[in-house]
């Protein structure tokens, strides 16, 4: 099952990647070379979104009752449990396409299933978050350039992590809509809110007082 859901993965990944690539590149004829320094960091930025993931994350672990983490739209659809533990093991298993070493004891086929328990499912984000950093943070340049033929033609290491930074986010859409069917409003629109009100409070007392 594993080795198909890499094929699989690499052939979409492969297919991606060219048509993204062949559309944004033009006759070379018609397109002179761009000798202007990259204006964007893959590697910071990465390491930045996925942390910022991780602890709206975790925030949300943190109000979810503990009743609720079984919890699944539909008899075919992950659980609230099975979604957190999927981001914390996805980390392992599309790290480990570019060649990071997935821990010992980890077992794809059964981690989603580990544990419903709050505090080690929080236990398992902050570790597999930290793995994520750590590989990525050890990356140079050289290594972000390097071919990865295996999942396509043009792929390479630094589309492995974009693809990480991407999957976090398509789950942490699934997790807002999980949170609003059971009435949850997550911690992070709680805290916008609780902040525009603030500024808004601060603006008209200020208004007021210029009026005055």
């Amino acid at each position: 099952m594993k080795k198909l859901f890499l094929a699989a993965f690499a052939l979409a990944l492969g297919a991606t990647l060219g048509a993204i690539r062949t559309s944004a590149q033009a006759p070379a004829s018609s397109q002179p070379e761009d000798k202007t320094a990259p204006s964007y960091d893959l590697k910071a930025q990465a390491m930045l979104d996925l942390d910022l993931q991780n602890k709206k994350v975790i925030s949300l672990v943190e109000v979810l009752p503990q009743d609720k983490f079984n919890w699944r739209p539909s008899a075919d659809a992950r659980s609230f449990a099975e979604v957190f533990l999927h981001i914390a093991g996805e980390r392992y298993q599309i790290l480990a396409l570019g060649g990071a070493a997935t821990p010992a004891g980890f077992d794809p086929k059964t981690y989603e299933k580990s544990t419903t328990d709050k505090a080690k499912i929080i236990e398992e984000l902050k570790n597999t978050e930290d793995f994520a950093q750590a590989t990525i943070g050890a990356m140079t340049n050289a290594d972000f350039a390097k071919p990865l033929p295996k999942l396509g033609p043009q792929a390479n290491a630094g589309d492995v992590i974009y693809i990480l930074a991407a999957d976090c986010h398509e789950h942490m859409g699934q997790l807002v809509a999980y949170a609003r069917e059971n009435a949850i409003v997550p911690p992070w629109t709680v805290a916008a809110k609780k902040a525009a009100a603030e500024k808004a409070a601060k603006d008209k007392a200020e208004a007021d007082k210029k009026s005055q």
